[in-house]
């Protein structure tokens, strides 16, 4: 591993540790040539495709998707660490699948199933961008939709 200070191409493991949140191992190196110390993460690259909504194929990013759902939360008792967890969540259960390619729709039902489960605030959020709602009367039905058996909502145009 290359020294960020001084460049150097070799250094040692002083810690290593699971890092959950990332789905990650943190290393914690030591520079054999200027001893300064720097982290890496070590990670597991799957090279997983999107199907994006316009038949464009995009590599997934885990950083994307928690870009996504922050956006969704942003103002929300969820904190940025829980996030982290959510989109680590996520990027593993779409790893299981052990599919090269993963569809728009999929993953983003697969993230509207996590946070209104967690939040419907965000949940709703997330939904208006993802189901790109048409008119009030969709997003009226995707609030309902959160609280089932409970009374209608009436709107006012």
């Amino acid at each position: 591993m290359k020294c960020p200070f001084c460049r150097h191409m070799e250094s040692k493991v002083t810690d290593s540790r699971y890092a959950s949140e990332m789905n990650a191992i943190r290393r914690r190196r030591e520079c054999l040539n200027c001893g300064n110390r720097f982290t890496t993460f070590e990670t597991v690259d799957v090279s997983m495709q999107v199907l994006k909504r316009d038949g464009r194929y995009e590599d997934f990013h885990i950083e994307k998707l928690i870009r996504g759902i922050s956006a969704a939360t942003r103002h929300t008792r969820i904190s940025h660490d829980e996030v982290r967890a959510l989109a680590a969540k996520i990027s593993a259960e779409l790893m299981e699948r052990q599919a090269r390619t993963i569809d728009w729709k999929e993953m983003g039902e697969l993230v509207m199933k996590h946070l209104q489960q967690l939040d419907t605030v965000a949940y709703i959020r997330f939904a208006c961008v993802y189901k790109r709602f048409k008119d009030i009367d969709e997003l009226v039905e995707a609030i309902e939709s959160t609280h089932p058996g409970k009374e209608k909502v009436e709107v006012n145009s």
